[in-house]
């Protein structure tokens, strides 16, 4: 296969520089940090403060006391060195602070250039890359409901103002209901009042055509 036909794939990043296992600045200021709070704590266990527990081979054996109160000093700073170096090395911390280290002067290189490296996108994690991939998805999914949204306030509040219309429409309708109703009542009045009166002046028509005949 020619080297015209191959295809092209997207360069590797190139590979991080190997992390130092000899204590950098910040792995050597923690490792002096550690043996001097162990001096301090040693030193508070002094042989006059050993020695007032143990009064009485204070006195009398005072050489072997200081043999044992030494041994046990120590004892105590071997084995705190030997957990501590443990720790260390299972905790991986020296490369750790190494790396911490490169990536602090690497952003401060960064940020006194005035430049931002774009990390290549196979390296990214998974989590990265799917939110980004369904960013503009969830953007234009939000301007939608968005444009939704205020579309049905309007006609929420185009339905409002019609029921309100109505409502007052109809107490108008009510009110020159009650209105005709009292005038219908009032004419009745009228009527009934006339009607009895016509009667009245029959009668008497009647009782004159007797009296005259």
């Amino acid at each position: 296969m020619t080297t015209s036909q191959t295809t092209a794939h997207s360069p590797s990043p190139p590979p991080q520089p190997p992390v130092a296992q000899t204590p950098g600045p910040r792995a050597a200021q923690f490792q002096k940090l550690f043996g001097d709070a162990l001096k301090h704590t040693l030193r508070t266990c002094s042989y006059s403060k050993f020695s007032s527990c143990f009064p009485t081979p204070a006195k009398y054996a005072p050489q072997t006391l200081t043999s044992i109160w030494q041994q046990i000093i120590t004892k105590v700073e071997a084995s705190a060195n030997k957990e501590f170096e443990d720790i260390m090395v299972e905790r991986d911390v020296v490369a750790g602070l190494n790396e911490l280290e490169r990536l602090v002067a690497d952003a401060r290189n960064r940020q006194n250039n005035g430049t931002q490296v774009k990390e290549p996108p196979h390296t990214l994690p998974p989590e990265r890359l799917f939110l980004a991939h369904l960013a503009p998805y969830l953007t234009q999914t939000e301007k939608e409901l968005d444009v939704e949204l205020k579309r049905l306030q309007s006609e929420n509040e185009e339905l409002v103002d019609g029921i309100q219309s109505q409502r007052e429409e109809r107490e108008r309708l009510v009110g020159g209901l009650e209105i005709f109703i009292a005038d219908l009542e009032r004419a009745n009045e009228v009527m009934s009042s006339e009607v009895e009166g016509n009667g009245v002046r029959k009668e008497i028509a009647e009782i004159r055509s007797l009296v005259a005949g």
